[in-house]
């Protein structure tokens, strides 16, 4: 038998949610044989993350809340990644926007509201656009790859954060805590009707506000277009005298942006102040969604509130079981990987067939010389 692989020329259809829900029930199953083989309950472990982040409403309000910075970071590396370019500094971009949101709350702290929350909004944004150009420069300039630049730009944004956080900005009042003074009450994003929806806030009309632009841009605009195009490649794009080295700055600058609008959200509807607890892996858990969604923004916003949920009930299940804090990051990869090995089969189809039986030999030129003397005598 032959195995036999072929590119599809049509679409699966529904075979394409058969193929999801199997690759996840496999990444389960694995999760599963993790928990078994460290002495704890394997589906009974998986029954009670799903009871976490699924069987009580403060458990789906507070996967949602944490389900919008994740979105936000989501959709600026998937931004980037339409056009080729790959953006793994979203952490870092959400860190510099969580420091340029504080910087104008603790700088102007007598402002009012309307006008103190939009300078927030905007240092932010703005911050993490800058850190988000450096790895674009970097490629451009000296042909640095940006998978490395951008990587590495975590841990200085993540050290600068901690650095402000422990000095120069560090609260008197604090008891030694590693905390900035509160923010002013025009400077904190307030909750939704608070008493009745926990902690969600009114930073979640940033999501489909974003969501929105970014299907606009994407699909409605020349400059969308041009990113599409772009995404073929950059021998591709110059040859179709394509902009490519402004369209790698500005995809670059708007993904940060966008991770940076997501820190001063965290930050401010969240905290109210600025602490190291923000940086909880909101960036990383943003490539991740963004690979499983396939760089589509509805898609991206069910994957972000699916992986939060997660986060919720593996905070349940470590409460319970006493698993490690890693699960949730494997658990994570896990999906990743099971995920994208079943795009395999989006893609192409496998089937068996029957090798083809083997030609009978000739006989040697002897044999068929003798054979022939003794047909004649």
């Amino acid at each position: 038998m032959n195995l036999v692989i072929r590119k599809r020329e049509e679409s699966l259809g529904w075979g394409v949610l058969v193929v999801y829900l199997g690759a996840l029930a496999l990444a389960f199953c694995v999760c599963a044989l993790l928990l078994k083989m460290s002495g704890k309950p394997g589906f009974g472990g998986l029954a009670i993350l799903f009871r976490g982040a699924f069987g009580q409403t403060y458990a789906l309000l507070d996967g949602l809340v944490k389900a919008i910075p994740i979105f936000l970071c989501a959709l600026g590396v998937a931004l980037s990644f339409r056009m080729q370019v790959w953006n793994i500094g979203a952490e870092g971009q959400f860190a510099l926007g969580a420091v340029g949101a504080t910087w104008a709350a603790l700088t102007f702290p007598g402002l009012p509201g309307v006008a103190l929350m939009p300078l927030m909004l905007l240092c932010a944004m703005l911050a993490g656009a800058a850190w988000g150009a450096i790895p674009a420069a970097l490629r451009l300039r000296l042909g640095v790859s940006e998978v490395i630049s951008s990587l590495m730009l975590n841990y200085i944004g993540i050290l600068l954060l901690e650095y402000l956080v422990f000095g120069v900005w560090k609260d008197p009042a604090s008891f030694g805590f590693p905390m900035t003074a509160e923010f002013a009450s025009g400077g904190q994003i307030a909750r939704i009707l608070p008493g009745v929806l926990g902690k969600l806030h009114w930073g979640l009309l940033a999501c489909p506000v974003a969501g929105v632009a970014y299907w606009v841009l994407l699909s409605r605009t020349r400059l969308g277009f041009e990113i599409a195009a772009a995404g073929e490649g950059e021998r591709v794009a110059r040859y179709a005298q394509l902009p490519y080295g402004f369209l790698v700055f500005f995809v670059m600058g708007l993904g940060g942006a966008l991770s940076g609008l997501a820190g001063s959200i965290e930050t401010s509807a969240t905290l109210g102040r600025l602490q190291p607890t923000i940086m909880v892996g909101y960036g990383y858990t943003a490539i991740v969604v963004a690979w499983l969604a396939r760089l589509r923004p509805w898609a991206i916003a069910f994957t972000a509130y699916l992986l939060a949920a997660f986060r919720v009930g593996g905070e349940v299940m470590q409460l319970e079981l006493q698993v490690p804090a890693a699960f949730g990051p494997i658990m994570e990869g896990a999906i990743l990987l099971c995920v994208l090995a079943g795009q395999f089969f989006l893609t192409y189809s496998v089937s068996l067939r029957p090798s083809p039986k083997a030609a009978r030999p000739a006989p040697p030129a002897n044999d068929a010389n003798d054979a022939a003397k003794g047909a004649r005598s």
